[in-house]
């Protein structure tokens, strides 16, 4: 293996044991909410809104993060990112009013938790792989965001349980610095010195662009599905189970149990890139997610059904993330591809966004979720037709590497 080969497989990995941090974290928060409301006495809709706002918010800081991180690299990104996604946690518990968490949860921890995301992470190593080789590394990128769920959903929960959600929540602040040796390790120089870049060749001109095509914004509208979809369920699939009569272990399990078949699905998909059209590949995830949403609405609600409905959503949870990020780098190049896969990442959220805020909402009102369930549905196999027409250059034989 060539030094540039093991380079690029070093940042890989470090890239996804950072996500898995940060990420693991950041999936755990839903899990607070019923502690939270209890100790407080907020309500589920006014905690929802201010996860709502980190949905958004985790979103909003991507094509920004991107950007930054094309320019100037993505080392103190990631450092800054850290510090806030713990000083947002540790707040928290100080935290009595809804604007308080919306300070704390919705903004700190999430501007934290965005700057050491998909974004910066998947373009630090992209950069430095051959084309044919991109989707395999966001997939083992993505798959480290998906360990970081099975790990930290049962250790939130067992911590909320032994402890309480304050000092649980003080944990896992504590535990995110556990990321830091490894920011040297993405931020490494390249190899090759980059290339020469005129003042007109910036990130905001390169969103300009991309913003014209077509092709770029169907599958912006499909990633909105994705992130309406997961926010829902993060944030309230442990509401659910309470509404079902079953013990909080089932939810904090489900979450774990989506992570753990997510690392399969995200390996898989990573290395279906390199196969088939990513297009065809979103589409078939996309609708998938509509099929077993209504084969878990008829089914009874037992503990057996959860974990099994969790396990066919983990497969296609986030292994949206490396056919978008592949299409996202055939339609404009790697050049300013965390800024360019970070608006997506945005789009993404902005349904993140609605899915928590409208299910808080819907709880309030209904005392279930029966209408998002069926949204869900519907935008599932909506963002599975939008997906289709993206313009996408077929599958060329992979090139050999040179070792």
């Amino acid at each position: 293996m060539s030094n540039q080969a093991r380079s690029a497989l070093a940042v890989t990995l470090a890239a996804a044991a950072f996500l898995m941090v940060t990420m693991g974290v950041r999936q755990s928060f839903g899990l607070f909410i019923s502690p939270l409301n209890s100790s407080t006495g907020l309500g589920i809709a006014t905690i929802s809104f201010a996860l709502a706002i980190g949905q958004f918010t985790w979103g909003a800081v991507q094509p920004i993060a991107g950007a930054l991180a094309d320019r100037h690299g993505p080392g103190k990104v990631l450092m800054v990112g850290l510090v806030l996604l713990a000083c947002g946690m540790a707040l928290t518990p100080f935290m009595g009013s809804g604007f308080g968490l919306i300070v704390s949860l919705g903004l700190l921890a999430s501007i934290g938790s965005g700057a050491g995301s998909f974004s910066v992470l998947i373009g630090a190593a992209s950069k430095r792989l051959p084309a044919e080789a991109r989707g395999k590394a966001a997939g083992v990128v993505n798959a480290g965001g998906s360990l970081g769920q099975f790990v930290f959903a049962p250790i939130s929960q067992v911590l909320i349980q032994a402890f309480g959600w304050m000092t649980a929540l003080w944990t896992l602040a504590a535990m995110t610095f556990l990321a830091l040796p490894l920011v040297r390790a993405v931020a490494a120089p390249h190899a090759a010195a980059p290339a020469q870049h005129s003042a007109s060749d910036s990130p905001w001109r390169a969103l300009g662009d991309a913003f014209g095509d077509r092709s770029y914004l169907l599958l912006n509208a499909g990633f909105f599905t994705c992130g309406f979809h997961i926010a829902f369920l993060v944030t309230h699939l442990p509401q659910e189970v309470n509404l079902c009569g079953l013990p909080p272990t089932v939810a904090s399990w489900s979450l774990a149990i989506i992570g753990l078949a997510n690392i399969a699905g995200s390996l898989l998909a990573g290395y279906s890139t390199s196969r088939y059209r990513s297009k065809y590949i979103l589409a078939l995830m996309y609708g998938s997610r509509a099929a077993l949403i209504a084969v878990y609405l008829l089914a009874p609600k037992t503990a057996l059904t959860f974990y099994i409905f969790a396990a066919g959503l983990g497969l296609t949870w986030l292994a949206t993330v490396p056919p978008t990020a592949s299409i996202v780098g055939k339609l404009f190049g790697i050049r300013f591809l965390a800024t360019l896969f970070g608006m997506t990442l945005l789009s993404h959220q902005i349904g993140g966004f609605l899915g928590a805020w409208l299910g808080g909402l819907a709880f309030e009102r209904s005392g279930n979720y029966q209408w998002m369930w069926y949204a869900d549905m519907a935008l599932a196999a909506a963002a599975a037709l939008v997906n289709l027409p993206i313009r996408e250059m077929p599958i060329a034989p992979a090139r050999a590497v040179p070792a």
